[in-house]
C-alpha cells in the first residue's frame, strides 16, 4: 500500500469509512471553512479583531471565538451583521453531496 501524508485519507483508512466519524470530518471542515472565511474577510478590510467587533457592537474575545476553527456557534445573525460591517454580501448556498442530486417527492 502507497504510503500518504494527506490527513483526510488517513482518517478514512483508519476509521475504515465509519458513517459517524465522516459526519464529524463534515462539520469540522464546515466549522472550520466558516471561521476561515470571516479571518480572511476581516484581513482584507485591514481590521484587528477589536475594530470588527466594535463595528459590529460586540468584543473582541467574541471575533476571536468566531475565527476559531473548532468554534461550532456560528449563527446566520452574527454571519450578517459580520458581512454588513465589511461592507459585503452573505451568500450561503446548498450543494449536493458527492454530486448526487436527490428528489423527493411531496406527500399530499
Amino acid at each position: 500500500m502507497a504510503r500518504t501524508t494527506d490527513a483526510v485519507k488517513i482518517l478514512e483508512r483508519v476509521t475504515g469509512g465509519d458513517a459517524a466519524m465522516t459526519a464529524g470530518r463534515a462539520e469540522a471542515k464546515v466549522n472550520f471553512d466558516v471561521a476561515q472565511l470571516i479571518y480572511d474577510a476581516r484581513a482584507a478590510a485591514g481590521l484587528s479583531q477589536s475594530e470588527l467587533a466594535a463595528l459590529i457592537g460586540s468584543k473582541q474575545p467574541v471575533i476571536a471565538r468566531l475565527e476559531a476553527a473548532d468554534y461550532e456557534g456560528h449563527s446566520l445573525t452574527m454571519l450578517q451583521r459580520i458581512a454588513s460591517a465589511l461592507d459585503l454580501r452573505l451568500e450561503l448556498r446548498f450543494i449536493p453531496r458527492n454530486g448526487v442530486r436527490r428528489r423527493k417527492s411531496r406527500l399530499a
